[in-house]
């Protein structure tokens, strides 16, 4: 966080160079209020440009074996452009290599699903799920290890989950 920061900064910083340049390639005939606006338009810019790069800059970073299994693109009321063109905000993986059936029941999988968010910071959660491929049903394990029933789910035949996880 701290080098974005810096970074938009910078920006801003070479955006008012930019309108500074215009005004004395003007001999001072454009307006002073020319740089203050190129600066804010420079910041603002950069960090529009960071959030829709976001998450293919992320995706590039994930090893061999985690498969994307989901995204969400939300509209954000304080940045009205996301509505017109929205963006990936958060998105789902799963391990490949955590997949295994270590249960008496060859049907039932676990596996460990990975959510990234962007957020102010980015944040990334793990949880260790069973998934029953005979009936599609969907249980998170507490940190005890214990299944917890009240949050079962049962999944959609076409899940990108369901079929991945099912499938290795």
């Amino acid at each position: 966080m701290f080098w974005n920061l810096i970074a938009t900064v910078f920006c801003g910083l070479g955006a008012a160079g930019i309108a500074l340049g215009i005004r004395a390639a003007t001999r001072n005939k454009a307006p002073r209020w020319l740089i203050p606006v190129f600066a804010g338009v420079g910041m603002l810019a950069y960090l529009i440009h960071g959030e829709y790069t976001w998450y293919d800059h992320k995706k590039e970073l994930l090893p061999d074996e985690a498969v994307i299994v989901d995204t969400e693109n939300d509209g954000i009321l304080w940045r009205p452009w996301t509505f017109v063109f929205p963006y990936v905000t958060a998105f789902s993986t799963v391990d490949l290599k955590s997949i295994s059936r270590d249960t008496d029941n060859p049907d039932i999988v676990r596996f460990t699903l990975y959510r990234f968010e962007q957020k102010v910071t980015d944040a990334v959660s793990h949880r260790v799920h069973l998934l029953n491929c005979a009936t599609d049903e969907l249980v998170p394990l507490g940190s005890n290890g214990s299944p917890r029933i009240d949050n079962m789910k049962v999944l959609d035949q076409t899940d990108p989950l369901l079929t991945t996880v099912c499938s290795h």
